[in-house]
């Protein structure tokens, strides 16, 4: 009997053990080629190559590889690891890399079926076929694209397997590259416009997406040793006519209130262009679930505020994993400026209101000086409902600390418990604290789009035509201020420095940071610079993730798989 797996194939002497059907208990068999050659097997195959985007985005595993460790945010409490630290524990036995690794691979596999299917499929409308194996190459070029970025040089492979191997060569980033491109330039034209196209179903891929992955690639690949002396060029076109000419006529525009962009429910609204689907099925998304398939996102920012009086564990505020932390750096400087920029207030929880009666503290006798009029010795500082906890987010004298009813907790008080917790992957529908979140994961926005236009022709030496696009976001950082070019900068203004902060400022926490640092050649110096984590053990070769030692000893056959040179 023929079932759906969520992966079909192995690769790069990878063994099986993680392709398992967990709807039902009989034995699955391996999908041949002639299965996926008819519509029923074609059908099943491009549907499972969707699942892999659920082992990426909303993972414990990429979080850690792209959000700690860097500028933005250092490990809380409960988050510390040396990876994040770049400590001596860090390295290729880690086994974050090949939990990415892997289920890339065996999704790249599933790609490769459907494509190499698809050319000899029978009983399925031609052009709905093209559609579905472009759809499936923007997924190809997506996986490979989070490889090459993570292990610069990779293996590439487009056959479709469907047996372990115990041999792989590794190619160059080049190879990876030119795949990539290859794939997202076949398939942009085949695609439907955007993700309100008629009969689009949340989370299918689109050309808007598909173009701003090409000009993500071009712009990430411009940085590194594979450039080349058009990408910074091709990254501006590519971004410049997706905002001018697709998204426009796809319904794709900025949302005009920055908050509403993660508001809960809102996550297909007009400036989203891919979504990764996360489920309510508790096989593949539950507590105690082993699939990696969780999207977990929700738990990672929320801080131990339990502890603080007034305060208990519950739904509205999360259950607290403080994995991550903000850095000073983020929250004092680069989100300084907080009156006319509200971006700072919508991407931060800095007040908790009280929630649990019986931890309602008394004023001492005597009352502080300052205590507020009508504090009485003995009496409730607040009740149910009032502010438990806030952060005001400019410094406090003892005195003020101590004269305020509730927990004030300025900067200097900041810890790796209790500091400004990131809301944008907040979930408070869910029937339990202790769950995942299902909410779709929002993979790529158009606010990211007009960012890498403006910053590719910058790049390119084209800084007064790169003023528009960033303007036009910071403009829309101000709503509801009715006189938004307060925000705007000028030539003067732009720099590598500016578009980083900028990108902090807007994408702050969505999964691109590592990313962005790599790519500009800024990570070991801004980590010097803002990240106590890691400042004093950052090295070379931590701008790039050792390749998985778990492939390199899978391959048994043939010539030893080779350790990125900065990790031999």
């Amino acid at each position: 009997m023929k079932k759906i797996l969520f992966c079909f194939g192995t690769a790069l002497a990878l063994t099986a053990a993680g392709c398992q059907d967990k709807l039902k208990e009989t034995p699955h068999s391996v999908i041949t080629p002639e299965f996926l050659e008819t519509a029923q097997g074609f059908q099943m195959a491009y549907d499972a190559s969707y699942a892999g985007g659920r082992t990426v985005w909303g993972t414990m595993d990429y979080f850690f590889m792209t959000v700690p460790g860097t500028d933005e945010f250092i490990s809380g409490k409960d988050g510390s690891n040396d990876m994040n630290k770049y400590a001596s524990g860090y390295t290729s036995t880690t086994g974050t890399m090949n939990n990415v690794w892997r289920p890339c691979y065996q999704y790249i596999n599933n790609c490769n079926g459907v494509i190499a299917a698809g050319e000899k499929l029978k009983g399925m409308d031609p052009e709905k076929r093209d559609r579905m194996v472009a759809e499936v190459k923007f997924l190809r070029a997506s996986y490979y694209f989070v490889l090459v970025q993570l292990f610069e040089d990779i293996t590439v492979y487009t056959e479709f397997q469907t047996d372990a191997k115990t041999s792989a060569e590794k190619q160059t980033g080049d190879v990876a590259f030119n795949q990539i491109i290859k794939d997202l330039t076949e398939a942009i034209p085949l695609l439907p416009a955007g993700p309100f196209s008629d009969g689009m179903m949340p989370g299918k891929t689109n050309k808007a997406a598909a173009m701003h992955l090409l000009s993500k690639v071009y712009l990430f690949r411009a940085g590194g040793k594979y450039a080349k002396p058009d990408d910074f060029k091709n990254a501006a076109a590519v971004a410049v006519d997706l905002i001018r000419n697709v998204a426009p006529g796809a319904g794709l525009r900025l949302q005009d209130d920055f908050g509403r962009v993660f508001a809960e429910g809102n996550e297909e609204n007009s400036e989203v262009l891919w979504t990764v689907q996360h489920t309510s099925n508790l096989p593949y998304n539950g507590p105690g679930n082993s699939s990696g398939h969780d999207n977990i996102l929700n738990h990672l920012w929320v801080p131990k505020y339990e502890d603080l009086d007034g305060m208990q564990r519950d739904v509205k505020y999360g259950r607290p994993y403080i994995r991550v932390v903000p850095t000073r750096w983020l929250t004092d400087t680069v989100f300084k400026e907080r009156v006319i920029d509200t971006r700072y207030q919508k991407t931060f929880q800095v007040a908790w209101l009280a929630n649990n009666p019986n931890k309602i503290p008394k004023w001492p006798s005597p009352l502080p000086p300052g205590a507020p009029a009508g504090a009485v010795a003995g009496g409730p500082k607040f009740k149910v409902g009032d502010t438990a906890i806030f952060m005001p987010g400019i410094n406090k004298t003892d005195a003020e600390i101590a004269a305020s009813p509730y927990t004030l907790i300025p900067p200097r008080k900041y810890n790796t418990s209790m500091s400004p917790a990131m809301i944008k992957y907040y979930d408070t529908k869910r029937a339990d604290m202790n769950y995942p979140s299902i909410r779709p994961v929002i993979v790529w926005r158009l606010a990211e789009t007009y960012l890498n236009a403006a910053e590719a022709l910058y790049r390119d030496g084209r800084p007064g035509e790169a003023l528009e696009f960033v303007n036009a976001v910071r403009r829309r950082a101000a709503y509801p201020n009715p006189n938004p070019q307060q925000m705007d900068v000028t030539v003067a203004d732009l720099s590598i420095n500016f578009f980083l902060d900028e990108r902090s400022r807007e994408l702050c926490g969505e999964l691109t940071r590592w990313f962005d640092l790599v790519r500009t050649g800024q990570l070991i110096d801004r980590v010097v610079l803002h990240n106590t984590d890691g400042q004093k053990n950052i090295q070379a070769r931590h701008v790039v993730r050792p390749i998985p030692q778990a492939q390199i000893d899978a391959v048994t056959t043939g010539t030893k798989y080779p350790q990125h040179p900065l990790w031999d």
